[in-house]
This record gives C-alpha cells, sequence and structure tokens, in this order.
C-alpha cells in the first residue's frame, strides 16, 4: 500500500479539503501528473481541470478545480484553487447556464476585458459540466 501525505486544497473562500491521502491526479498547464508520497519538489500552475483523490477505500473522489497552484514538499501538497467543487456537488442546471451566458457574453463581443472574462467563464463552466460528467461514466 502506498505510504500517505497531507493534502490541502484553499479556495479564497474556504479550506475544502484538509487531509491525508496516498495519491493525487491533477490537470497542470503542462498536462495531467500523479503525485504520491515522497514525489519530488514542484510548483505548477493549473487551469481549470479535473482533480482525482485517492480515498481510504482505495477508490477516487473526483473534483472539478478553476483555475490555480500546485505546490509540492516535504511530502505535503497544497492547491490553491480559485474555485473547487466535489463532482457529485456539481450543480449540472446551473453549470450548463454559466455555459450559455458565458457564450452569449462572448458573442456580444463588449470590450476586451469583458471577452477576456466570459472565456475563463466558459473554461470554468465547461470544466464543471465534464467533471460531472465524468462522474457519470
Amino acid at each position: 500500500m502506498a505510504a500517505p501525505f497531507q493534502l490541502t486544497v484553499i479556495t479564497p473562500e474556504k479550506t475544502f479539503f484538509d487531509g491525508e491521502t496516498t495519491q493525487i491526479i491533477v490537470r497542470t498547464t503542462e498536462g495531467d501528473i500523479g503525485i504520491l508520497a515522497n514525489h519530488t519538489s514542484l510548483v505548477a500552475s493549473l487551469p481549470s481541470g479535473p482533480l482525482k483523490v485517492m480515498q481510504a477505500s482505495g477508490e477516487y473522489r473526483l473534483a472539478a478545480v478553476s483555475a490555480g497552484l500546485i505546490k509540492v514538499g516535504g511530502n505535503k501538497v497544497n492547491i490553491f484553487a480559485d474555485a473547487v467543487e466535489w463532482a457529485d456537488e456539481i450543480d449540472i442546471e446551473w453549470a450548463k447556464r454559466s455555459e450559455e451566458n458565458a457564450k452569449q457574453r462572448i458573442a456580444a463581443k463588449n470590450s476586451e476585458r469583458d471577452l477576456d472574462l466570459a472565456e475563463l467563464k466558459l473554461k470554468r463552466a465547461l470544466n464543471r459540466i465534464n467533471v460531472h460528467n465524468t462522474l457519470l461514466k
């Protein structure tokens, strides 16, 4: 059995997760990576993407992470993210409405700033929908 390590996932609003796990898989800007105990030190950017956290049962719990940062070192992993939701807690109807709203804002092309914000909201909505749908498979 793999050795445990400390995982802390923090958003601006709360500590989303703080506990031990034996493995995580997370999407970085360079691709998906797996982290086990005693992983080499690392700091990487996180785009919107999935996070898989190994539970004591040996099964992964899936979450949707909005952009952030991961720091690995000293058998401790910290993830700092704009937002994180467990896949089974995602309000899929709200995520679909967010997707449509973002697409409308992109089509309106009001300003460069509005376009940038709408694109970020679209990425977040699509990530939430994809993570939720992955849970259903």
